[in-house]
């Protein structure tokens, strides 16, 4: 799983599901992930035996994700713009998993893993995508929580 950034703040409980027979892929997600900039959101990205390879940041307007193998290129390197027309945070997770589901293994493989790529299981990716997306909901609302606290920003 990605690594926690000393000066960040997490909140809620982490998520961690297989990709991968093998257990070698898997998708994390922090409900809530407090930059040091004040901004935050969701994070959640797919790794392949506990490298970063894919992120996501679904944080709204200043949103963005990173492809190419994060922490091979590090944040700068990978870093990639949601499409112009989905800026609210339920649109980039879906749009992202969709990503995930439909390009996870060319994106893997164009990453430098391709075994990685041919082991991605489609049925555990459309079951780690609902566990996502149901975790979130069973979170709660830790945005607010994280503004409250002034973690972030509104």
């Amino acid at each position: 799983m990605a690594t926690m950034i000393d000066g960040e703040s997490y909140l809620g409980k982490v998520l961690v599901r297989p990709l991968s027979e093998s257990g070698d892929v898997t998708m994390y997600l922090w409900p809530v992930r407090c930059l040091k900039s004040k901004m935050g959101g969701p994070t959640f990205g797919v790794d392949v035996k506990g490298e970063e390879v894919i992120r996501y940041d679904p944080h709204g307007p200043r949103g963005h994700w990173h492809k190419g193998g994060y922490d091979k290129l590090g944040a700068g390197g990978s870093h990639t713009e949601f499409p112009d027309d989905i800026r609210d945070i339920e649109g980039q997770i879906t749009w992202a998993l969709d990503q995930i589901k439909n390009n996870g293994a060319d994106m893997l493989a164009e990453a430098g893993f391709p075994d990685a790529a041919k082991s991605l299981d489609q049925e555990m990716v459309g079951a780690a995508s609902e566990a996502v997306i149901n975790h979130l909901s069973e979170q709660g609302d830790l945005i607010a929580k994280a503004i409250d606290e002034g973690l972030i920003t509104a």
